[in-house]
């Protein structure tokens, strides 16, 4: 057996130790971009503008906790600039789109 088929198995079996209704809490850069419907190179982008949270290391390894990056997507500007609350203004932008434009 391939190291490579070797990893994937250890992978799969990992995954199968938790129940299904368990929600992970720390998620891969592309599972995190995933979360987002974003590319991963976009997801790169947002998190060096700094409008995506930077992530955990464990081992070596990159680990976006779930919890800051559903804060920082809550965090960002709905189209319009307006919040939930139409009382609560936002201001335009932020700083993925500012760093864009610069």
């Amino acid at each position: 057996m391939s190291r490579e088929m070797t990893a994937v198995d250890t992978r799969a079996r990992r995954s199968a130790m938790l129940p299904p209704s368990l929600p992970p809490f720390g998620v891969t850069r592309e599972q995190a971009a995933g979360l987002l419907s974003i590319s991963a190179s976009l997801f790169d982008s947002a998190v060096e503008a700094g409008t995506m949270p930077q992530p955990r290391v464990l081992g070596g390894r990159n680990i976006w906790d779930v919890d800051e990056l559903w804060a920082s997507f809550r965090a960002l500007p709905h189209k319009g600039g307006m919040s939930r609350d139409p009382d609560e203004l936002r201001p335009q932008g932020n700083a993925f789109d500012n760093a864009k434009k610069a």
